[in-house]
């Protein structure tokens, strides 16, 4: 019986620890005005048929805080990864020398960062909803266990020990989060 509550605990540590890779992933996403490799991470280029990630067929850096170059492994992969940028719709133009795609990340606007702030916040709600979700499945196991003959004091010792990993975690995604969001809001 306490070996199903130990397994709980660490299937539930699991799921809250993939709600983090998760918004960590998700917020990596949303641009905030400085150049960031991870702005392209969902670009997908067709190479020789198949469609595969940009970080594939081409190295990617950013030279200075407001410039993205990206260097094709094969020079007749520019036109395709110039197009398969524009195709991403993420507000990029991308510009070529024949040899680097250089894409400038123009300044976020006020309006514009409070849109983005909201973003934020709504992929850090979506991943307290895992969090809360992975506690409420816990706590429900727990109980499901006390019907087949937990004692009551594991039980109730075990749905604290899940509140308490839920807590830690529900700080973990504020203080993401709040440097998501200083980070959009600083000009």
């Amino acid at each position: 019986m306490e070996e199903d509550v130990t397994l709980t605990m660490e299937v539930t540590t699991e799921k809250m620890d993939k709600a983090i890779e998760h918004l960590e992933r998700e917020i990596g996403k949303v641009r905030a005005g400085k150049a960031s490799p991870k702005i392209l991470e969902t670009v997908l280029v067709d190479y020789y048929g198949s469609m595969t990630p940009l970080s594939q067929v081409a190295n990617i850096n950013t030279p200075d805080a407001r410039t993205i170059a990206v260097q094709p492994w094969e020079k007749s992969m520019i036109p395709v990864i110039e197009k398969a940028i524009m195709a991403a719709n993420l507000g990029l133009n991308p510009d070529n020398n024949g040899e680097i795609i250089r894409i400038n990340i123009p300044p976020l606007s006020e309006e514009r960062r409070k849109e983005l702030v909201k973003l934020v916040k709504k992929i850090g709600e979506d991943s307290r909803i895992g969090i809360r979700n992975a506690r409420r499945e816990a706590i429900d196991e727990f109980k499901q266990l006390k019907k087949k003959g937990l004692p009551e004091d594991v039980e109730k010792d075990a749905e604290e020990e899940v509140q308490k990993l839920t807590d830690d975690y529900s700080k973990k995604i504020e203080k993401i989060m709040e440097e998501k969001e200083k980070d959009i809001m600083t000009v």
